[in-house]
């Protein structure tokens, strides 16, 4: 069996450290081995659980629907802490194995994606619950010169959001060029032709969306 695996921490720091993702891709190896299966792509996502919108997550499926491979995910809280996602997600037409229960039924999934998306909330609330406890102590929260570091901030981490968004999508575009290539040698190639091909297809566009001409046409060049 070929997969497609998907990891996930949900900040910069653990994405930066490794810390979780070698837990991960160390469980993803393991079933992989002794299954005797292939990986076909590592797919890596820095990003909230809570958030349906990841590109890693969008090209990740993009390219099981592709190339009819499975989705191989560490744990299912790792996929999402959300029961419609989960849902969505099995019915959406790609098959999925969770390395911690690899015998998982459909049932089982989703009585898992409500205790994780319970605990998730759990958590929410008792965070909330102490910073609440720490102000009526009278527990000053922030920093003092919030402004003036957030803007430093805020212009770093949107340069870097452009360019990882930017990456994201060249990256979905070369995993969507072997369909596109298809549809060439299936004699359209006017870039409206292909576009409409690939909708009817239900692939997604690198933005995780429609195709559109001009994502075609980049893509194509991406593809050189």
């Amino acid at each position: 069996m070929r997969v497609v695996s998907y990891l996930r921490v949900s900040t910069a720091r653990q994405g930066a450290s490794g810390l979780g993702l070698d837990a991960q891709r160390a469980a993803v190896t393991a079933y992989i081995s002794a299954g005797g299966h292939t990986l076909a792509t590592e797919y890596v996502e820095v990003e909230s659980g809570t958030k349906a919108g990841r590109p890693q997550l969008i090209a990740a499926l993009a390219e099981c629907r592709l190339h009819k491979t499975t989705l191989l995910i560490a744990k299912l809280d790792r996929l999402a802490r959300n029961v419609a996602f989960i849902a969505n997600l099995m019915d959406g037409g790609v098959d999925f194995v969770a390395c911690d229960m690899p015998q998982a039924n459909r049932l089982t999934l989703h009585l898992l994606a409500a205790i994780a998306e319970h605990e998730r909330e759990m958590i929410s609330q008792r965070t909330k619950a102490a910073l609440a406890a720490a102000k009526v102590r009278g527990v000053r929260l922030g920093n003092p010169r919030g402004g003036e570091v957030l803007a430093g901030t805020y212009r770093e981490g949107a340069a870097a959001s452009a360019a990882g968004r930017r990456a994201k999508a060249d990256q979905h575009s070369r995993a969507a060029a072997p369909a596109i290539r298809e549809i060439v040698t299936s004699g359209l190639d006017s870039s409206r032709a292909i576009a409409t091909a690939l909708n009817r297809r239900g692939i997604p566009s690198p933005t995780g969306g429609t195709w559109y001409e001009e994502q075609v046409r980049r893509t194509r060049r991406l593809s050189l």
